[in-house]
Formats: structure tokens, C-alpha cells, sequence
């Protein structure tokens, strides 16, 4: 018999965690799951990674961050970062085809959520069972969300819903999506009117195009909403205030989602030099500028830390600028460093393979880590756009 492994009784003595989950991962991460995963697609996809999902349930870490009131375990924040270091160091597969389930959803749900809302759908999101995904993002609706124009009307006792969202991740694996629409078009303010609802996908009126990537493969998807009816029960809150609710979904994972992705990556860049050690680090120039980014990098990690310990001490006091300013910084920055290693590791380099799912970013196919990272200043608000919300709301300049 193998060992029998107790992570959650070891909070309160940090070393003792940390340790249990490294002896864990040691036992249980199987040594070619970037093979095995990488050789899947769809179905086939979704159950290796429930099949891993499951294996972090029996030790308490399928949803480290969920709090005891949601059915978690309740992991002080503290020892959420453990989890993510750990995990980034053991080069753990990540649970991308989850994300907005295991974090968005119950978020949502638990704050806003009616009691028949949250019996009914969170034991799908704990279980893997339910894939969910999310409709803000439309064409013209992106960064400026509240500029949306999908609508929602009431009949009866459900609302009809016509329109377009795009950038939708997982939509072609969902069952189920986080939808805003907007149910008054005659607000005073473009955040005025918008509705927040859950939409099964299954829906007659709902069409899913996956939007083919310029690495060949698609994450995400298109979806078309066609007199799609929606059972009035599934409205999350009052009707009109989608956008609150909206702002407190976007900001449910607190900065862990882009400290496991930075971590993941620190972890790559030794082993990229390592692996070079016999190759271009031998070359001056190219040692010179691998040291450069080693220093970009470190300052990155030390932003985020300090955003975490912000975050730690009182969520609501955090700093509203630094998640910002890590995104501006981070995007450009994985730009660099993997055009950096196409150019070190020569014309071997260029050359395409199926992705590696649950890595994120940090796949180590250099030519599919250098054309993701182009999506980073796009995802979650454009790096223009970003840019302007520093000069004027924080640094007080006019509008151009």
C-alpha cells in the first residue's frame, strides 16, 4: 500500500505542509503526464483532467481556496501560496479547463447566489462534473465591457436572449456559462441595465464557434445567442446589477492564477539555462541577456509577492493599481523572453507541436510559448487600454 497523505491537518505549522504537499506531488504527479495530455483533445481531454482533479479531491486540494462555508477545505491564504509554489515547482499540470468553475462560479454563487442556485450547481463545480465558462467579452465589448450590447428581455417567467460574446474559454467543452446581458437599454450610465445570468449551454439558440488560433489550436470560442430562453430563477441578483456582481467575479482568485503562472515560469527559466549550459550560454551576449530578464523576472515575482501579502493583510485595502501594473509588466515581458529563447536555441526551435495543456505558458515548445504569449496583452483588458487607465485614473492626466 502507498502512503497515506494528510496535507490539511498540517496547517499551522508551515513547514510541515510544505512538505507533505511536496512528498504528495512526488507520489502522485505521473512523470509523462506532459506526454499523456499533449496526445489528447475534447472528451478525451476533459477526463484526464477530472481523473486529476480527483486526485487533488482525497487530499483536500481541488479547491485550496474554497472557504469552509463553500464546502473547501479552508486554507488560510498563506498556505494557498505554498500550494501554488509547490505545485509550480513539481511542474504539476494546472487545471486550465477549470478555472472559471473552480473560481468564478462559487464566487459568484456563494456571495451573490440564491440558496436554490447554490444547491443546485456548486456539487457539479466540486466534482468536476460541470464545466462552465464566461460571456462578458462581446466584438466592441471587450476592454470596455460595459459597452455590451447583448440583450435580455423578460417574458413571463424566463428572459429571451439575442446576441454575441466572444473570447469565451472552454465555451466548446462548457455546460453551463456566466452570462451578462443587458436588460435595460436606457440607463443612465452604460453600466446601468446589465444583467447577470446562468445559461445552460445546451440551450436551443446557442451556437458555439471555437476561434482558431494563430497556433492552430482554440481555446477559446465565439457563441451565438439566438432567442435563447433563460428560466427567470436563473438571474444571480437583482435584475440591473450585473455589473457589481460582475466586478466581484473578476476579482475572485486575488492574484493567485497569475503568481501560479509567473512561478511556473521561474521555474522554467532555470531549466532553461541549465539545459544550455553547453549551448548558446556559452555565448557572451546571450548570457548577458538571459541575466537581464533573470532581473526582470525577479522584480515581477517581488510585485506580485507584495500584492499577495496586500491581499493576505485585507483583501479590500490591497493596492487597486499594482494588479495593473503587473499585467503591463508581465505580457511584454514573456513576449521578449520567448522570442529571447527562439532566437538562443536557433532554427531547431521553429518548429510547431500539438500544445501541452495544463502548462499554461510555460509548455517549453518554444515556438507555441512564443505565439500564446501575444495573447497576454489582449486577455483581461488591452495593454493600450490599461495604459490609459493609469495616465487618467491614477496618474490624473487628461484625456488625448
Amino acid at each position: 500500500m502507498g502512503r497515506t497523505f494528510d496535507i490539511v491537518s498540517k496547517v499551522g505549522d508551515e513547514a510541515a505542509f510544505r512538505q507533505e504537499i511536496r512528498d504528495w506531488l512526488a507520489a502522485t504527479v505521473p512523470a509523462d503526464w506532459r506526454r499523456r495530455w499533449q496526445a489528447v483533445r475534447e472528451s478525451e481531454l476533459k477526463a484526464i483532467v477530472v481523473e486529476w482533479l480527483d486526485e487533488r479531491r482525497k487530499v483536500g486540494l481541488a479547491t485550496p481556496h474554497w472557504p469552509r462555508e463553500w464546502g473547501g477545505p479552508g486554507i488560510p491564504f498563506a498556505y494557498q501560496i505554498i500550494v501554488y509554489e509547490e505545485f509550480a515547482r513539481a511542474d504539476a499540470p494546472e487545471l486550465d479547463m477549470f478555472t472559471i468553475s473552480l473560481f468564478h462560479t462559487p464566487a459568484t454563487l456563494f456571495e451573490h447566489g440564491t440558496q436554490q442556485q447554490k444547491d443546485r450547481y456548486i456539487g457539479g463545480v466540486a466534482q468536476g462534473a460541470d464545466i462552465w465558462c464566461q460571456g462578458f467579452s462581446e466584438p466592441g465589448a471587450g476592454s470596455d465591457l460595459a459597452s455590451l450590447r447583448t440583450a435580455a428581455r423578460r417574458e413571463g417567467d424566463h428572459y429571451v436572449v439575442n446576441g454575441q460574446k466572444i473570447w469565451s474559454s472552454a465555451a466548446m467543452h462548457a455546460d453551463y456559462c456566466l452570462l451578462l446581458a443587458r436588460t435595460d437599454p436606457h440607463g443612465k450610465r452604460k453600466h446601468d441595465g446589465i444583467s447577470y445570468f446562468i445559461m445552460d449551454m445546451t440551450s436551443p439558440g446557442v451556437e458555439v464557434r471555437p476561434i482558431l488560433q494563430i497556433t492552430g489550436e482554440s481555446e477559446f470560442a465565439e457563441i451565438f445567442l439566438d432567442d435563447v430562453k433563460i428560466p427567470a430563477e436563473n438571474l444571480i441578483g437583482a435584475e440591473g446589477n450585473g455589473w457589481n456582481i460582475a466586478q466581484s467575479t473578476l476579482s475572485t482568485e486575488r492574484g493567485l492564477l497569475i503568481f501560479g503562472a509567473v512561478e511556473r515560469l521561474a521555474r522554467s527559466f532555470e531549466l532553461d539555462a541549465e539545459e544550455a549550459r553547453d549551448g548558446w550560454m556559452k555565448d557572451v551576449q546571450l548570457r548577458r541577456e538571459y541575466a537581464a530578464f533573470h532581473a526582470e523576472l525577479q522584480s515581477l515575482r517581488l510585485m506580485i509577492r507584495k500584492l499577495l501579502i496586500e491581499l493576505e493583510a485585507n483583501p479590500d485595502k490591497a493596492s487597486p493599481t499594482l494588479p495593473t501594473y503587473i499585467k503591463l509588466i508581465w505580457g511584454p515581458f514573456l513576449q521578449r523572453y520567448t522570442e529571447f529563447l527562439l532566437r538562443a536555441d536557433g532554427i531547431a526551435a521553429l518548429k510547431w507541436q500539438p500544445s501541452i495543456p495544463g502548462t499554461g505558458h510555460s509548455s517549453r515548445l518554444r515556438m507555441n510559448d512564443f505565439l500564446k504569449s501575444y495573447g497576454w496583452t489582449i486577455a483581461g483588458g488591452s495593454n493600450e487600454v490599461m495604459r490609459n487607465i493609469v495616465s487618467e485614473r491614477i496618474l490624473g492626466m487628461p484625456r488625448g
